[in-house]
């Protein structure tokens, strides 16, 4: 089994499991530091994936709600997951949440799942081989400029600070709870570009950052540089990522 079909079918088991506890009052705890709620269904999931990917892979593990061990940063290959990415959504009973599961190999990320069981939509790519959406192949959207590109972000990341000449580019802005789900909205042509501007945690992007690049668009960090993973502070410098031109005119823009 690939690594791919292993992290498909770990997405498909989480599904069965969130959705369990999805409108349902699931119990809820408010992390330490204001590092936003985690219910019993992210708990849960988190566990069930911890046990059956190491089962079936030597690889070292990082997730949002697993302590982390800096023994991963000895390894090759690691699992990188979020095992609800947009648990606020979650706790609304709204659709956009989803599962994150990634592997990463040297740094760089080769197989990833975003799955939101509560809309049936199963995104995943294998590096060179392309994204698809339910099976399907998906491609970013033709827009060529930056002038009315439509863009998934939280409404601060367009706060005049950041960007040259104290004017936020002429775009269109939407948002997703799930950053995990902005990523593939962007892969799959329905958006075109998207951008968190302040730290990220990797677990947040990993996943969603591979299914844009195979599906054809570009991924950095807010300077541009190359995205790399299994960091000992498993955090981003901000994550910009689109189809080529939308995605070049963002971070040509930002301070």
């Amino acid at each position: 089994m690939s690594d791919l079909d292993l992290l498909l079918d770990a997405a498909r088991a989480a599904g069965k499991i969130s959705m369990g506890y999805f409108q349902d009052n699931p119990e809820i705890w408010h992390k330490e530091g204001d590092q936003g709620p985690v219910t019993e269904a992210d708990l849960a999931v988190d566990k069930m994936l911890h046990a059956d990917l190491l089962a079936a892979r030597d690889y070292a593990w990082l997730s949002e709600e697993t302590e982390d061990n800096k023994d991963r940063l000895d390894a090759e290959s690691v699992f990188i997951v979020d095992p609800i990415d947009g648990t606020r959504a979650f706790i609304e009973g709204a659709y956009h949440w989803s599962h994150s599961l990634a592997v990463a190999t040297g740094g760089i990320v080769q197989a990833a799942v975003v799955y939101l069981p509560a809309a049936d939509k199963l995104y995943a790519a294998e590096r060179g081989k392309g994204a698809t959406l339910n099976g399907e192949t998906i491609t970013v959207s033709a827009q060529n400029e930056i002038n009315g590109a439509t863009v998934l972000a939280a409404k601060p990341n367009l706060d005049p600070w950041f960007w040259k000449g104290a004017k936020a580019p002429p775009v269109t802005r939407a948002f997703r709870s799930s950053l995990a789900y902005r990523l593939s909205l962007v892969a799959e042509g329905r958006f075109d570009a998207m951008m968190t501007l302040r730290g990220t945690w990797e677990w947040d992007v990993a996943a969603g950052g591979l299914i844009v690049e195979e599906a054809g668009g570009d991924v950095s960090d807010r300077r541009a540089r190359l995205v790399r993973y299994n960091n000992p502070t498993p955090m981003i410098n901000g994550l910009v990522a689109g189809n080529a031109p939308v995605h070049h005119g963002l971070v040509a823009r930002l301070l």
